[in-house]
């Protein structure tokens, strides 16, 4: 069993009673399983920031297409009032997807903040274990064949992977609200959805992990 961050408890496959294992071994392994609950708190996000910037994409096009036809018709006064009153719900609409991806974007940051903290406890063990067994550290591996370095090595790719995605994200929800180029808009929706930073190289070394740390059935 295995307790997610909101203290409740989920089952993971291959996961090992808390018993199982002790010590170093202990934190390494609930250290890969927060990062597993993180990541997929993250995906989750994502395809909900993802929607709300698809909505966004769609309002900035109306809000685009309104002002061109109140140039068109602003000798006309009963249109003009009418595109008016439309253009000012569109921008309102905007401006609540915009609030709502504030917030997702707020989350993510939240969770790139536990994951550099789960890169700090990865390298605390590797002090813990240069004080424990000179700076040759530990002769024998704490699971199957990773030496602690490795974890802590992996822990810092992945954190900078979604560290850049982070950065990313922020551009994306500066830019959108304003961009009324529809291709460039098209580009920043792209890029939300399909995360260039955390490519599969991120997945494989999750995937790695969680296997090294009995996490996932070999």
């Amino acid at each position: 069993m295995e307790v997610d961050l909101q203290g409740s408890e989920t089952t993971t496959p291959g996961r090992k009673s808390q018993t199982a294992v002790t010590g170093s071994a202990r934190k390494v392994k609930d250290n890969a399983a927060d990062w597993h609950n993180l990541i997929l708190k993250w995906d989750r996000l994502n395809d909900e920031g993802s929607t709300m910037a698809n909505k966004m994409v769609n309002l900035g096009f109306n809000k685009s297409s309104q002002k061109e036809m109140q140039v068109m018709m602003a000798g006309q006064d009963t249109s003009a009032s009418s595109n008016s009153e439309n253009a000012f719900d569109n921008s309102r609409e905007l401006e609540e997807e915009c609030d709502k991806l504030l917030r997702v974007v707020d989350k993510m940051t939240r969770i790139v903040s536990k994951m550099e903290k789960l890169v700090s406890s990865e390298k605390g063990i590797i002090d813990l274990e240069t004080f424990q067994y000179g700076t040759g550290g530990r002769q024998t591996p704490l699971f199957q064949t990773w030496p602690t370095s490795q974890f802590a090595d992996v822990s810092s790719e992945l954190y900078e992977a979604y560290k850049q995605e982070l950065t990313l994200k922020r551009a994306i929800l500066q830019e959108l609200a304003h961009t009324t180029n529809p291709d460039l808009s098209m580009v920043y929706l792209s890029c939300w959805l399909y995360q260039p930073y955390t490519d599969d190289r991120a997945k494989l070394l999750l995937e790695g992990l969680l296997l090294e740390t009995g996490h996932r059935p070999t």
